[in-house]
């Protein structure tokens, strides 16, 4: 059997920065299993493979795996996929098109535009609004994972907390950008902390002096000891952003993650208000296509 396999780098416009991720296409008779040995084989954060949909309204069915094991909704996964699937004629063409993909967590609509010759736009909406989890570990619990202090941790008002928007993450505040850089994690305190618990992935973000938002994202039980750009994450955080505002209307931030691992990548957030509710969640980002080639099976 032979399989088609792409890589980009997603939520960057240049190679060699972003993520990289591997999109695999034609494996309809894979089982679960060797879909979790291939991700395995290009043992990055996360591997797609692009299936036929189940649903009629979808373009395409995505399966999403990191190295240990299958995810129902990732972001970066959805973004790259949809710019590949745009790049190569293979959803509806146009300037600006938008289609739905189907995930674990149900339908996920992206919206996708043609930025330049190399780097492709896509933008997904949330499909369902932020879910708030129960309590997490304590600042001093979690600032002895990071190998920070407690008052590192929190920022007034704002503390960690749990937040889904598909796949769930604790949410870490920190209380100035110069902290970021002293992070440290320790693997075996960060398993312990997080076992058992509804959220097991921790992202870390602060507020930058120019207003602009950082992060880093650390997942060691799903085989990611650090994560260049999370799309799932940086959506939740939007929902907890958005949750927390008081005005109605339109609003963007960027989070720049993956600087510390020298792979800079820029996720684009929104969150729309009316009313006083909260209403779509976005992040997009760009993404560059870096190689192809074949994967050979027994």
């Amino acid at each position: 059997m032979e399989l088609r396999y792409h890589t980009l780098d997603v939520f960057t416009e240049q190679l060699f920065g972003g993520n990289p991720l591997a999109v695999v296409f034609g494996g309809e008779a894979l089982s679960r299993a060797q879909m979790q040995a291939i991700a395995r084989e290009f043992n990055l954060s996360e591997t797609v493979f692009v299936l036929p949909p189940t649903r009629a309204d979808a373009a395409h069915r995505l399966r999403i795996f990191t190295p240990l094991r299958e995810l129902p909704f990732a972001g970066h996964p959805t973004v790259g996929a949809a710019c590949l699937l745009a790049q190569r004629r293979l959803v509806p063409q146009g300037d600006d098109v938008s289609f739905v993909l189907e995930e674990g967590v149900g339908p996920v609509r992206v919206r996708v535009r043609r930025a330049s010759d190399r780097a492709v736009y896509a933008e997904l909406t949330a499909a369902q609004p932020p879910e708030y989890g129960p309590s997490v570990p304590d600042n001093a619990t979690l600032a002895a994972a990071l190998g920070l202090e407690p008052d590192d941790i929190g920022r007034g008002s704002e503390q960690p907390r749990a937040v889904s928007c598909g796949m769930p993450f604790v949410l870490v505040p920190l209380r100035a950008p110069e902290v970021m850089a002293g992070i440290l994690l320790d693997e075996q305190r960060a398993r312990a902390a997080l076992a058992g618990q509804w959220a097991q992935q921790i992202y870390v973000y602060v507020r930058g002096y120019e207003g602009e938002l950082r992060a880093r994202m650390f997942a060691p039980n799903l085989g990611i000891a650090e994560d260049p750009a999370t799309g799932a994450a940086a959506v939740a955080l939007a929902g907890a952003l958005g949750d927390a505002l008081e005005t109605d209307g339109h609003h963007e931030w960027v989070v720049h993650q993956g600087y510390e691992m020298g792979r800079p990548s820029q996720l684009y957030i929104a969150a729309d208000r009316a009313g006083g509710k909260l209403g779509a969640l976005r992040v997009g980002g760009y993404a560059v296509e870096v190689s192809d080639g074949l994967l050979r099976l027994p």
